[in-house]
């Protein structure tokens, strides 16, 4: 996989472009409009940005599929390459039902993104320890063992699954809560004064309404039957929730509510988390880096609440449990003050 050709060069597009560079790949990219081809020259996603896609797939060994759902649904069913191809679509049944005969093609999702759009925020490091599914096509098996190498060299983590199962799986993972998200937020602003009191859990919960609705709009839609399922199992749900706190059933509540904290605990790192209160002043973040320099710990993920109204906030970072202590005397040493830490 020499030289990579990328159709579509918006965030996970270009991001993959910097990626695939940096591991000493070629590659040439092509997208239907302009700006995203400027941008992606800005950010270095591409050795050369082509005017027409032909142009970009030429001797490609592998060809990404980087763009809206319905595109890429559209270019498998006719593409003509000999070279190996892939996407990388949040859906995978309306692809692979398009794959035209004959093409060797390995269906793709990385399970990575952002909320803001196009190539200005992309990354090479966006895929990182990120799962990437893998839906096998018709071709070779060789193919598939090709697409697993590429992935892992990117850092991410190659999971293979049928169409079927992946459709199902991301639609409550991924589908409905983006459609939560968005109710979510319809829901407070129709109450006066309570984005106001929105704080870092609504935040949390929320972030990805920031994102592009055109392109989430096709993708639901494009899996419209598994999202439905997921939606109507999550309203029966919430219907039973709800009867029960108008029936004053705390123990019922309280149960349903102690269950779903056990599993989303389960899915917890084995990581030990400490908060660090940061003042509303120049260079904060810069003495968390010296820090974190400092201690030599292994950063596994931050997060940062910012206080609503401006005036500093809490910047929670997690580390090997083991490395804990090391880390807060290095935080207490710059002068923070700490929040508890937890396991």
């Amino acid at each position: 996989m020499d030289r990579v050709a990328i159709l579509g060069t918006g965030l996970i597009g270009a991001s993959l472009g910097i990626a695939l560079r940096a591991r000493g790949h070629r590659v040439d990219a092509w997208d239907p409009d302009p700006d995203a081809r400027r941008g992606a020259e800005a950010v270095g996603a591409a050795d050369r940005l082509w005017d027409h896609p032909d142009d970009a797939v030429g001797a490609a060994d592998l060809v990404v599929l980087a763009g809206p759902v319905q595109a890429i649904v559209e270019t498998v069913a006719r593409i003509e390459t000999s070279a190996l191809v892939t996407d990388v679509a949040g859906v995978k049944g309306p692809v692979m039902a398009a794959v035209r005969p004959g093409l060797r093609f390995v269906g793709g999702h990385p399970m990575a993104g952002r909320e803001t759009a196009g190539p200005a925020g992309a990354s090479g490091s966006l895929f990182r320890g990120a799962t990437w599914v893998l839906t096998p096509g018709e071709g070779p098996d060789g193919d598939l063992e090709t697409m697993t190498r590429l992935v892992e060299g990117i850092g991410a983590v190659p999971r293979v699954m049928d169409a079927a199962t992946h459709d199902a799986v991301v639609a409550a993972v991924s589908h409905l809560p983006q459609l939560l998200a968005s109710i979510l937020v319809d829901t407070a602003a129709s109450r006066p004064a309570a984005l106001e009191l929105a704080a870092g859990g609504f935040r949390d919960l929320t972030r990805v309404a920031l994102s592009d609705p055109g392109w989430w709009a096709e993708l639901l839609v494009a899996n419209r039957r598994e999202v439905a399922a997921a939606a109507d199992e999550l309203i029966g749900t919430l219907r039973s929730l709800t009867e029960m706190i108008h029936g004053a059933d705390v123990a019922g509540v309280a149960a349903a509510l102690g269950s779903a904290r056990a599993i989303r605990a389960s899915l917890r790192a084995p990581v030990a988390a400490v908060g660090v209160v940061l003042e509303d002043e120049p260079g904060e973040i810069a003495r968390v880096g010296h820090a974190l320099e400092r201690s030599g710990v292994d950063l596994r993920d931050l997060q940062l609440r910012h206080a609503t109204h401006g005036g500093g906030g809490v910047l929670t970072l997690s580390v090997r449990a083991e490395e804990l202590d090391r880390l807060r005397d290095a935080l207490r040493a710059e002068g923070f003050k700490l929040l508890g830490s937890a396991v």
